[in-house]
């Protein structure tokens, strides 16, 4: 992935995806034993994707697709697969562009998200639980019905899209340090990698996962996409069992390290940022800041957490922050 299709894609998002706010937050730090009279805070930033019109950073890739399909490929409509983010960002970029879509989600998808689809005129079948259980149904509603697939992370243009967040970030803090992005299917962090490598800036990109969802370190390790025979996280956009093979690649080439967080620390970062940020976030975007929260008394500043999403019921949301 180039940095001028990631700046062509940033022009295509104007008017469309928002260029979201970089907050400022602090984190409490161990004292020192050498040094007590140090800083009891560290600051770092928030990029907040989880004020997109469809309360994530979904919208990029799927309008940056949507938006280049031919008018043959887009008259039948499109399908999807998605636990939930990205099926909201494709049915939001259909309905603006007068496209049909149809999104299969798993039949265990919150209802905020479901609901969230169904607004923007998406149509939703519910299929399995698991990530191949969509893409098998959506695969065959493609060949049934004509329609033109949108993956939800292992495209050139969706990877595109989601770099203009990268893009961003370096436009709004020439001190950043390091950027922490969830993993899902690697198509975010793909994106911000990209972005931030290819413009030349000494700035390390750092994946998070659940640790029980952690398909991309265990494919790192083994060199190979792999196949998790089974994922589980309060995540619940985080779960794809293999990521992609362009994600994977770009991963390989481009991030600097991957690390795994689990539901606990995920959870009390939900807490973190609604009570000292006032933010409401899904477990999902929660897993950066959570990664973060984690880091020992020598963190350095400069570091921003990208928080991808925002979609939780409030009785979810109530559920975890009062925990």
């Amino acid at each position: 992935m180039s940095l001028a299709e990631i700046e062509v894609a940033a022009v295509r998002l104007r008017g469309v995806a928002l260029r979201t706010p970089l907050i400022e937050a602090t984190v409490a730090r161990s004292r020192d034993r050498n040094d007590p009279s140090g800083p009891s805070t560290t600051p770092f930033w928030l990029k907040c994707e989880n004020l997109q019109a469809t309360g994530s950073f979904k919208i990029r890739g799927a309008y940056n697709l949507l938006a280049q399909l031919s008018p043959e490929a887009r008259a039948p409509g499109v399908v999807t697969y998605s636990s939930g983010n990205h099926g909201q960002a494709v049915a939001f970029a259909a309905e603006r562009l007068g496209v049909r879509a149809v999104i299969v989600m798993p039949e265990t998808a919150p209802r905020v998200k479901v609901d969230g689809v169904r607004r923007h005129g998406g149509e939703v079948i519910f299929a399995g639980t698991t990530s191949v259980d969509r893409r098998t149904v959506a695969e065959a509603e493609a060949t049934a019905r004509g329609f033109t697939i949108v993956p939800p992370f292992d495209h050139r243009w969706i990877i595109g899209g989601a770099g203009t967040c990268g893009l961003e970030i370096l436009e709004q803090c020439r001190d950043a340090t390091a950027v922490y992005v969830p993993v899902g299917g690697g198509g975010l962090i793909s994106g911000v990698a990209a972005a931030i490598k290819r413009s030349g800036r000494d700035v390390r990109v750092i994946g998070v996962e659940p640790t029980g969802a952690a398909k991309m370190l265990e494919s790192r390790a083994a060199g190979r996409p792999m196949r998790l025979d089974r994922t589980s996280s309060v995540a619940d956009g985080l779960l794809p069992l293999q990521p992609g093979d362009l994600t994977f690649a770009h991963v390989q080439a481009l991030v600097d390290d991957l690390v795994a967080v689990d539901d606990s620390a995920i959870l009390a970062a939900v807490r973190w940022l609604f009570r000292e940020a006032r933010m409401v976030v899904e477990p999902s975007g929660a897993a950066s800041v959570a990664a973060i929260l984690q880091a020992d008394a020598s963190m350095s500043p400069g570091k921003i957490a990208i928080v991808s999403g925002g979609n939780v019921s409030p009785e979810d949301h109530a559920r975890y922050v009062t925990a």
